[in-house]
């Protein structure tokens, strides 16, 4: 599908643990259109060997750019990389984020939803912003993943809607929407907030979000470039 987007640069797609993650990607049951700001690995140490678990792409809509430029623009990918500020003006951003992860290993939906909440409850309870709205959104996203299972090759993706919501799906179907803006930030924050699991794909962000931010941001850096549906 074609589509126009601005963007400061032209963006080339990552691999990562050979999955593709295109440049531009379009969400199931959506028609706008999320560049690919940054991409890494999920792994643990076992036994002192590093075992991947996920790949995991972080997509943002154009106006991500608008609004990080305002914070953000002429500082360097080790300045960015190294500010918890950035992350968190991505993760809690006021524009839209896609999240895709793809399975490396094979995991139950239960291991996957009980090691997400683990670290979103834990993020709360630090804070001391765990409400009965939190409990009862992470045990709506515990439902919709108790009866799966992901074979390596599988994707989950998460939307990540500025006005609060988090829309789920499993590869190209839907499961659902949930309507709490805490998980829906915590979710991304696990990822590439301060106890991030994916430093690689903290990395990644900011040193391609520092190269678009060097780019004006005027209407002649419009381009027309083909979207990937995922």
């Amino acid at each position: 599908m074609e589509k126009q987007i601005k963007v400061a640069t032209s963006l080339p797609k990552l691999q990562v643990e050979g999955v593709d993650f295109p440049s531009l990607a379009t969400p199931p049951g959506s028609s706008k259109v999320f560049f690919l700001a940054g991409a890494g690995e999920r792994g643990l140490e076992i036994a002192g060997t590093f075992v991947t678990f996920t790949a995991i792409g972080i997509y943002l809509e154009e106006e991500a750019v608008k609004a990080l430029a305002a914070r953000w623009k002429g500082r360097s990918a080790d300045e960015l990389a190294a500010s918890l500020d950035f992350f968190r003006d991505i993760f809690a951003g006021a524009f839209d984020k896609f999240t895709s992860i793809t399975m490396l290993k094979p995991l139950t939906g239960q291991q996957y939803s009980d090691k997400v909440t683990e670290n979103c409850l834990a993020q709360w309870q630090a804070a001391g912003t765990l409400t009965d709205a939190e409990a009862a959104a992470v045990g709506k996203f515990k439902e919709v993943f108790q009866p799966e299972t992901f074979p390596p090759g599988s994707s989950i993706l998460f939307t990540h809607a500025s006005s609060g919501s988090l829309a789920i799906a499993l590869g190209e179907a839907e499961r659902g929407v949930i309507e709490n803006k805490a998980l829906s930030e915590a979710i991304l924050e696990s990822i590439i907030g301060e106890h991030g699991v994916s430093p690689a794909a903290k990395r990644s962000l900011a040193l391609r979000i520092s190269e678009v931010l060097k780019e004006p941001l005027g209407p002649e850096e419009t381009k027309t470039v083909n979207s990937v549906s995922v």
